[in-house]
């Protein structure tokens, strides 16, 4: 196992901005993040990538040329934002932010892949099976810590990987709130199967394994919720997976809506890993909650919580001593009050009633969940003072990143507006940094033979 620094004049050219000037978008690099953000992710952002992955397999020497591209999406989520692992239902979209691979086997036991998006990494390139011990300090700091814990968990679930390929990649996610992580991980776990001819039909079975990379190999705590959004996203569908039966069933908008778009609004800021993160003390105060209290009240879940004269007693019995605990508990009862609402909403076409629970979840994210950031309710200050928003909150896990907002579509430019108008003042050491992208609903997994 080896992690290959290009010579550093090379990697000095090959950030992402350097590729972008390489591909004619001077003028626009020059443009706020806004107008920039209309040309990487409008509708030649599959160009605009291909040309950037076949530019680092040029640069770097792999071979991907006849291969495989495999894109993946974001993803964006209406409810319950840190339901998973509370045992609550979840909703939400597949959105056209992405991450692209361009692969193709290389008849070695070598895995060797560049990401455009940290040139300075240079090639991961490692033996199949030879990879560093899970949660140890060699992975850290390297975005190589994915495949490396593709290959692990593969292997320690039984695969035989013998198969080894030449990859590069580029992805223009946001990065915290959209789901970058687990949008890596499926495409890295699909890529190694179909480098070694295995097939697996139990998309179940993949989001676990996405999520055991993350859980058992990085060290994130993370749930489902990302993968599983990302994995069977559909098309102007919504997705609803209910862990009672662990079915996914999909949710086409009522057809009688008004014109709207999701728009993500991405800080400009780094969020570290959730295992770094106040997600990871949010979800240890949640699991201390029900440690504290299930047994004498009778649940494993704070989702179990969802009549109000228990929820009554447990407030009762612990909000006095207890009342961070119980203040995390607020966020996850009253949040799944409102989910039959939106879905019936979603169903009906009621986009405004949907818009108008997600502005209530995010509030109850901010005051009683206390998993926001001062970046992402300054968005969301600017996104609700705007009319024709019809609802905002931050996305993800918290801290940094991006938040998102429901917006009627003659309102997009106003608000694009009010925010390169309002950010740049309150956060100027992100003026250069922050994005405004207005998305679709798309298929989480697309392929491109050859």
């Amino acid at each position: 196992m080896r992690l290959v620094a290009l010579p550093s004049e090379k990697a000095s050219r090959l950030s992402a901005a350097t590729y972008a000037l390489k591909w004619g978008m001077q003028e626009q690099l020059a443009c706020t993040s806004t107008r920039l953000n209309s040309i990487m992710n409008g509708p030649d952002s599959n160009l605009h990538a291909r040309e950037i992955l076949a530019r680092a397999a040029a640069d770097t020497g792999l071979d991907v040329r006849g291969g495989t591209v495999r894109r993946t999406s974001s993803r964006f989520c209406l409810g319950i934002e840190h339901g998973d692992y509370n045992g609550t239902a979840l909703f939400g979209v597949g959105t056209d932010r992405f991450l692209w691979l361009a692969y193709k086997p290389n008849d070695t036991n070598r895995v060797r892949l560049f990401s455009a998006n940290f040139p300075h990494d240079g090639i991961v390139d490692f033996q199949l099976g030879h990879v560093p011990p899970a949660k140890s300090r060699a992975i850290t700091d390297t975005w190589a810590r994915f495949p490396y814990g593709v290959d692990f968990i593969l292997r320690r679930e039984g695969f035989t990987l013998t198969r080894g390929f030449d990859a590069v990649l580029y992805g223009n996610i946001p990065g915290g709130g959209m789901s970058r992580s687990a949008s890596l991980d499926i495409n890295l776990l699909l890529t190694f199967l179909d480098v070694n001819a295995i097939t697996l039909s139990d998309g179940m079975k993949i989001v676990g394994m996405a999520q055991a990379v993350e859980n058992d190999y990085i060290g994130s705590p993370c749930g489902k919720l990302d993968p599983l959004m990302i994995y069977f996203a559909r098309a102007g569908m919504g997705t609803l997976y209910d862990p009672k039966d662990g079915v996914i069933h999909h949710a086409p908008l009522g057809r009688h809506t008004i014109d709207f778009r999701f728009v993500s609004l991405d800080t400009g800021t780094v969020r570290p890993g959730l295992e770094r993160s106040t997600y990871k003390v949010r979800r240890a105060e949640c699991e201390e909650l029900v440690t504290l209290a299930g047994k004498q009240f009778g649940f494993t879940h704070l989702a179990d919580i969802r009549d109000q004269h228990l929820y009554d007693r447990v407030i009762a019995r612990y909000g006095a001593s207890h009342p961070r605990l119980c203040a995390r508990l607020k966020y996850i009862f009253h949040a799944q009050q409102r989910f039959d609402r939106m879905l019936d909403a979603w169903n009906s076409g009621d986009v405004e009633t949907v818009g108008a629970i997600f502005r209530e979840d995010g509030i109850g994210l901010r005051d009683d969940y206390q998993i926001s950031g001062p970046e992402l309710e300054t968005m969301c200050e600017i996104a609700r003072s705007v009319p024709g928003v019809l609802g905002e909150r931050m996305l993800g896990g918290g801290d940094k990143g991006a938040a998102g907002a429901l917006v009627r579509a003659e309102s997009v430019d106003a608000l694009k507006a009010a925010v390169d108008a309002q950010y740049p003042r309150h956060c100027p050491h992100l003026a250069d940094k922050y994005a405004v992208h207005v998305c679709n609903l798309v298929d989480g997994v697309t392929i491109w033979k050859g």
